[in-house]
């Protein structure tokens, strides 16, 4: 990410609602390790979230201290408009260490230099790439602090989004529309589930005339034939045979910013049972995207869909939706807000969300999905996509 996908007044802003909620929580700092917020905070963006690093926020400093592996510096330096005192590294011995150093030891002695080593310091206890070791070793470091769960922290501070934000959310549905489209196209009798899925990474990537796609945090999911009653599953090498039903989740990517999309394709005549259920998905997430506007609550939106689909004697007991939008692997989720029964997350203006109210049972597998956008008026969909069962 260089650094004008955002200017530096954006950031400032940003770290200094993520600063708020550090007076709100009454902490001195953050240790922000997951890497999506460390990019909304800073711009840095970077595959090495597969080593330890992060981003440290305090209530008294202007600047928030990227810390991370001293090759990646020179990432830092290219894709943040952070100062040189606020790009901070460690040495590679720390990395698999042959001689018990730990990034987390470098980390520490950073928050020392922070004067914040005996205050309140927030961890993302929950962060995908925060390890059990790393705590460890902030509290063998650090005896006197006193860490405190601040997971969400960032992550509500970024459930709204800026212009600039749903600029590129929008220019990623744009890429997920001609993906979709190359998957749909792509699947026939006797196709290899890969072929469909080489079809979806090309435009992934290759985008649109006008701008080039960015790799998603997760993959294209293509569950097929027997297995659409789960929807985590990605392909194989098995060719798609006449009867089989597929579903596609993907999403476009640009300047990591998400719009998920999904499908459900037959190859051939698809049986009654499956027409019936999408026609019923159909309504009851036109219902649910009816029901939002700011002011109404993430449960209020999911109740639009359960009693459309009751109508019909049809029960669904997951979450239909979640925030979300900037990502990296795993997840392009913000973790915050789920559209479901006991959220009380009252809708605001510019919140973005994923609704995708699948229905799964042993008998039929069926997804549409639609990235939304909350807007004074209601919900905006990004993609611009049939909403229907495809038939190869």
């Amino acid at each position: 990410m260089p650094r004008d996908v955002f200017d530096e007044a954006e950031y400032e802003r940003r770290v200094d609602r993520a600063k708020e909620r550090l007076h709100e929580a009454d902490l001195d700092a953050i240790v922000v390790s997951d890497p999506a917020n460390m990019n909304y905070l800073t711009g840095y963006d970077g595959w090495s979230f597969y080593v330890h690093q992060a981003v440290v926020v305090t209530a008294e400093r202007d600047e928030p201290v990227w810390v991370g592996r001293e090759m990646d510096a020179g990432g830092a330096r290219a894709t943040t408009h952070l100062s040189e005192e606020s790009i901070l590294s460690y040495s590679d011995d720390h990395v698999h260490s042959p001689y018990d150093l730990h990034p987390m030891d470098y980390i520490a002695g950073v928050l020392e230099d922070l004067e914040v080593a005996d205050g309140r310091i927030g961890l993302e206890m929950d962060a995908a790439y925060f390890t059990a070791k790393s705590y460890t070793r902030l509290q063998q470091n650090l005896p006197d602090a006193e860490f405190e769960d601040a997971t969400l922290l960032v992550g509500w501070v970024r459930i709204k989004k800026s212009e600039a934000e749903l600029e590129y959310m929008r220019q990623a549905a744009r890429i997920s529309e001609n993906a979709m489209q190359a998957g749909i196209d792509a699947i026939g009798d006797g196709v290899p589930e890969y072929e469909a899925a080489a079809a979806i990474y090309e435009q992934l990537i290759r985008g649109t005339d006008e701008y080039g796609g960015d790799y998603p945090s997760i993959v294209p999911l293509m569950p097929s034939g027997d297995h659409t009653d789960t929807p985590h599953l990605t392909w194989t090498d098995r060719p798609f045979e006449d009867g089989d039903p597929v579903i596609i989740e993907l999403s476009g990517c640009r300047h990591r910013y998400h719009s998920p999309l999904a499908r459900t394709t037959f190859v051939g005549d698809p049986p009654e049972e499956l027409e019936e259920t999408a026609d019923i998905v159909v309504e009851g997430i036109e219902a649910a995207l009816d029901a939002v506007e700011p002011g109404v609550t993430c449960e209020s939106v999911e109740k639009a869909w359960r009693d459309t689909i009751a109508q019909y004697g049809l029960e669904k007991e997951d979450r239909i939706g979640y925030s979300m939008g900037l990502g990296y692997p795993p997840d392009w989720g913000e973790h915050t807000a789920s559209i479901r029964p006991g959220d009380e997350t009252v809708l605001e203006e510019n919140m973005t969300f994923h609704m995708i109210p699948g229905i799964w049972t042993e008998a039929v597998g069926m997804e549409i999905s639609e990235t939304f956008h909350v807007t004074s008026s209601g919900a905006e969909t990004l993609a611009d996509f049939p909403r229907k069962l495809f038939t190869a």
